[in-house]
């Protein structure tokens, strides 16, 4: 697509503030009566909350934080693997074909909600206790990759 093949391009004219009847924005010119904000180089600076400390000055400037770096694991209950078929080994891929999984994030990690009736191989990065239990209470493998 370039410039000269745009149609129905119309040109918006600048809003012009201050000038006669009919424009809407005369007398006052949108800026209401009287006070700071009317006033030629009135108002006030960006980040000013009307003497309430800002936000700015509010937050911590100092010191070390590790919210950068945190590890977010996407979670698969043990009650979401009953839908597969006795013997199935549940990988990544699988997980994420079947729609259990959107976003891998940084690993998947399966967690203990609910039970397991059949035998599973299950290749995660990270189990909970209780579903590590559970699978291998009905003869499944989990396995840490």
């Amino acid at each position: 697509m370039k410039l000269n093949e745009l149609n129905n391009l119309k040109a918006k004219n600048r809003k012009r503030i201050g000038r006669g009847p009919g424009s809407g924005n005369g007398k006052t010119a949108g800026k209401g009566h009287k006070g700071q904000n009317a006033r030629s180089g009135g108002g006030v600076r960006p980040g000013f909350e009307g003497g309430q400390l800002p936000l700015y000055r509010r937050l911590s400037k100092r010191g070390f934080n590790n919210y950068n770096f945190k590890i977010t694991y996407a979670t698969v209950n043990v009650a979401d693997l009953e839908k597969f078929d006795e013997g199935t080994v549940i990988d990544k891929e699988l997980l994420i074909k079947t729609g259990l999984v959107k976003k891998e994030l940084d690993g998947i990690k399966i967690l203990g909600n609910g039970s397991l009736t059949k035998k599973l191989t299950v290749k995660a990065n990270k189990f909970s206790g209780s579903a590590k239990q559970k699978i291998e209470n009905v003869g499944g493998i989990a396995e840490v990759i």
